[in-house]
């Protein structure tokens, strides 16, 4: 499987991908669609039987830590990985990646939880893997196969294809998928031998390309949103161009703001101590990259963090939508600006626990 793997854009997962509850690609172990815990014993969280006063204090402690998660650990093991080395008291993750994929995992540390559902609607990029010629229940590598073809599409086919599911396009997802029917988790009802019927549902696929190709596997780079299921890609894929196909591999390269070029591993955290760690942590605010930004006085401050709108003034503040007020370089507030006012939604205690822009 690997032969055929570029060195640099290939994806570093040898097992199938499932999505996360924002569509994601996620790999079958831990999964929004039905969660394995069982991770390898190495990334378990240490020190279960130590004394309660022999562990370290945790530290109110804020930021954005980037993770480059390893094939083989859970995200929640790595959330727990992460807060062990930086003794931090809160953490979590945005936008679960799992075990069997490789790749970005945002891990938030204290105030940072309160931005998590920015980075969730951020856009993803993704390095896959599709296999040709057997599609499968669950469209990876780990279903039961339930289609298969002796074609194989050449390169010049994938790439022709690419186009029709590039843009704003109606996609079934997976029957092995987090959706609920009927209050029911779709893959609950497929594993239970149920006929899970899901609707097609909009999303949007900014850019598809291969980047490597043989007559057995394409490797395609992906950039989406939220809500988009890969899995479904190589899906219909496989069946628009007649030869089947289901995702055998995943490496996630972005994440909203993040990217590959900020991460760090759990290997390299764990040789460090908790004090160098703090280094690597990104601006609370890294989060809010998109979102517009007002600064305010130490009078409109107060007002924010008691969650009392502000009236913003200047030629260039926002007069409606999303925004984040910092006081002095630090992050107050973030909301929405209506009618010339910012009306406080997540406030935040940051002190000098976070660090700073510039």
């Amino acid at each position: 499987m690997h032969e055929d793997q570029p060195a640099e854009a290939a994806p570093q997962a040898t097992r199938p991908a499932r999505e996360g509850r924002d569509g994601a690609l996620r790999q079958d172990g831990q999964r929004q669609d039905g969660q394995r815990q069982d991770g390898p014993r190495s990334d378990r969280p240490r020190g279960r039987g130590r004394p309660p006063g022999d562990r370290p204090k945790r530290r109110e402690i804020s930021g954005w830590v980037i993770l480059d998660k390893g094939v083989g650990m859970t995200s929640t093991h790595a959330v727990a990985a992460v807060k062990r080395a930086l003794n931090a008291k809160k953490a979590g993750h945005a936008g679960t990646l799992d075990p069997l994929a490789s790749g970005i995992l945002p891990i938030a540390l204290g105030e940072a939880t309160k931005t998590v559902p920015f980075v969730m609607d951020g856009r993803k990029a993704y390095v896959f893997a599709v296999t040709w010629g057997v599609e499968t229940d669950t469209d990876d590598a780990e279903g039961r196969p339930v289609a298969t073809s002796d074609d194989r599409p050449t390169q010049e086919q994938v790439e022709a294809m690419l186009p029709r599911f590039v843009g704003a396009i109606e996609q079934v997802p997976p029957r092995y998928s987090a959706i609920k029917i009927q209050g029911e988790r779709a893959y609950d009802l497929a594993r239970d031998g149920e006929v899970v019927e899901l609707v097609a549902r909009p999303v949007q696929i900014d850019r598809l390309a291969v980047v490597a190709h043989t007559p057995e596997r394409t490797v395609i780079e992906a950039e989406c949103g939220k809500g988009t299921y890969v899995r479904a890609i190589a899906r219909d894929l496989g069946r628009a161009l007649g030869c089947c196909g289901h995702v055998s591999a995943l490496r996630r390269t972005r994440v909203g703001p993040f990217t590959e070029d900020q991460s760090c591993t759990v290997a390299a955290l764990e040789a460090a101590e908790a004090e160098a760690n703090a280094a690597v942590l990104r601006p609370v605010e890294t989060a809010l990259d998109a979102v517009p930004h007002v600064p305010v006085s130490r009078d409109m401050a107060m007002r924010l963090m008691r969650g009392q709108p502000v009236i913003l003034r200047g030629r260039d503040a926002p007069t409606e939508g999303k925004a984040y007020a910092t006081c002095g370089g630090v992050l107050v507030a973030v909301g929405d600006v209506e009618r010339g006012e910012l009306v406080p939604h997540r406030v935040f205690h940051l002190g000098g626990t976070a660090p700073r822009n510039g």
